[in-house]
C-alpha cells in the first residue's frame, strides 16, 4: 500500500532503528553467507568505504573544475587500471557508474567510430558470446544496434564461429574476462587475432576480471593475455565495486587510445545554460563513489589485494574440491572468483532453494542447471560450512519440487 509522505519530520534515531528493522530480512553478507551482489573484503574495507564515500558524498563529479580533488582522484584510479591492465602511455578511460555503464559508453564509442572514423552506415551490429553479459544487450536496444549472440565451444567464446558471424556493419566484437555464468576466460588471444586481421573494435568485459586477474597472475596463477597487452583489445570494462572491493557504483572503461575515448564522450554546445560536457552515461557523478575508490585501492596496494584475492582463489578450489567430492562436476577449469557446478542426477535449483533455507543466498547457472558462486575473501572462513550445508541441501532436496531460478535484479 502506498505510504504518504509524513506530515513532520522524525528524529533520526528512530528512523535509524525503522531501517535496521526493514534489514531483518536481509541476507546475512558480513557473515559471508552471500556469494552474488557483495564483495566482501572484511570490516577494515568496509570501514575505508564508508568514511571515504562520506568525506566527498555532496561533491559532484560532473563539475572537475568545482571539485579538482575528484577529477585528481579519478585521473589515480583510472591510472591504477590502466598500469595493471597492461596499457599503453596513451591509453585513457573514466569512472563509470558501473558494468552497465561502461558497458553502454564502449558501444557508443565503437558505434560512433565505424559511424565517423570507417563512415559504416546503415544497420549495425555486434558480436559476442552468448555467455556475454545482458547489458550488451541493453546497451544495443538503447542504441538500436544488432546483437549477434554465438553458441559457446566448451562453456566459452567460439572465434570460428564469431568470425563467420561478424561483417562490414560489425562495430564490435565482445569477450569475456571472466563470462559471469561459468566464471571462465573466453580465448581473448584468439579473438584479439581475428579483431587486427579484419579490423574489428575487440572490446573485453571483465567488470568480473579487472581488478583480480592480475592479482592472481602475481600469486602464481598461470592467467592468459586477455587485456591490453593483445593488440586487439580496443576497449575494456572492470568493476571497482566487485573485486575492486571499492563502494557502489563504481566500474572503470578503458580505451587504447585517448582518439578513441573520446568517441565516448557527450559534448552539448547549444544550450542557453552553456556547455554540457559528460564523460560517462551519467550526468551528476556521485563524488562518494570516486572517494571511496580511490581510498581503498590506496588501502590495500598491490600486497593488499594479492593476499584478499589469494583468500577468493582458496575459497574456490576448496569449494570446487568439496563439490566434485560430493558428485558434482565444475563447469570448466575456473581460475579466478566464480564457478559453477553440477550433478545430471540432482535437481540443482531444488537443491538451491535448500541452501536458501539455511541462509546461503548465491546464483544459479540455468545452461546447464548449476549452483553458481561469486566468491569473496570471506568465503576463506565459511568454505567447510557452506561444504557441509551442501551436502545437507543434496541430501535434502533428493525429492523436492523443483524451484524456481532467483532473478539478477
Amino acid at each position: 500500500m502506498r505510504q504518504p509522505l509524513p506530515e513532520q519530520g522524525q528524529a533520526w534515531p528512530e528512523l535509524k532503528a525503522r531501517m535496521l528493522a526493514y534489514a531483518d530480512g536481509d541476507v546475512r553478507w558480513r557473515e559471508g553467507r552471500t556469494a552474488v551482489y557483495v564483495f566482501n573484503a572484511g570490516p577494515e574495507v568496509e570501514q575505508v568505504q564508508k568514511e571515504a564515500y562520506a568525506l566527498f558524498m555532496s561533491e559532484n563529479g560532473l563539475g572537475p573544475a568545482a571539485f579538482p580533488s575528484l577529477k585528481r582522484m579519478e585521473e589515480e584510479v583510472v591510472g591504477f587500471g590502466l598500469g595493471l591492465l597492461h596499457a599503453p602511455e596513451n591509453a585513457a578511460g573514466a569512472i563509470t557508474s558501473g558494468g552497465t555503464d561502461s558497458i553502454t559508453m564502449a558501444i557508443k564509442a565503437a558505434r560512433d567510430f565505424a559511424r565517423k572514423a570507417r563512415g559504416v552506415g546503415g544497420p549495425l551490429n555486434i558480436v559476442a558470446p552468448r555467455s556475454a553479459h545482458p547489458a550488451f544487450d541493453k546497451a544495443c536496444a538503447l542504441m538500436e544496434i544488432e546483437v549477434r549472440r554465438v553458441a559457446l565451444k566448451d562453456y566459452l567464446a567460439d572465434p570460428a564461429a564469431m568470425a563467420a558471424a561478424a561483417d562490414a556493419s560489425t562495430v564490435m566484437i565482445v569477450g569475456s574476462a571472466p563470462n559471469f555464468p561459468y566464471g571462465l576466460i573466453d580465448p581473448i588471444a584468439a579473438l584479439s587475432e581475428l579483431a587486427v586481421e579484419r579490423d574489428l573494435w575487440l572490446h573485453v568485459d571483465a567488470c568480473v576480471g579487472g581488478y583480480i586477474a592480475p592479482f592472481v597472475r602475481m600469486n602464481g596463477e598461470p592467467i592468459a593475455p586477455f587485456d591490453f597487452e593483445l593488440p586487439g583489445v580496443r576497449s575494456m570494462s572492470a568493476d571497482l565495486h566487485k573485486y575492486g572491493y571499492c563502494a557502489k557504483g563504481a566500474s572503470t572503461v578503458f580505451f587504447r587510445s585517448k582518439a578513441l575515448q573520446d568517441f565516448m564522450v557527450f559534448d552539448f554546445r547549444d544550450w542557453p545554460g552553456g556547455r554540457m560536457v559528460t564523460p560517462t552515461l551519467a550526468g551528476t557523478r556521485p563524488g562518494g563513489a570516486i572517494s571511496a575508490a580511490w581510498a581503498v585501492m590506496n588501502f590495500l596496494g598491490v600486497e593488499g589485494y594479492r593476499a584478499k584475492q589469494a583468500l577468493v582463489t582458496d575459497a574456490r578450489a576448496k569449494i570446487a574440491a568439496g563439490a566434485e567430492a560430493l558428485g558434482f562436476t565444475v563447469l570448466g577449469r575456473p581460475q579466478l572468483g566464480l564457478l559453477a557446478f553440477t550433478r545430471a542426477d540432482a535437481d540443482c535449483l531444488a537443491i538451491w532453494a535448500k541452501l536458501r533455507e539455511r541462509g546461503w543466498f548465491s546464483g544459479v547457472t540455468t545452461e546447464p542447471k548449476s549452483l553458481h558462486l561469486m566468491l569473496s575473501p570471506i568465503h576463506a572462513q565459511v568454505a567447510d560450512e557452506y561444504l557441509a550445508d551442501l551436502a545437507w541441501a543434496l541430501k535434502a532436496a533428493g525429492g523436492a519440487a523443483p524451484a524456481e531460478a532467483p532473478r539478477y535484479a
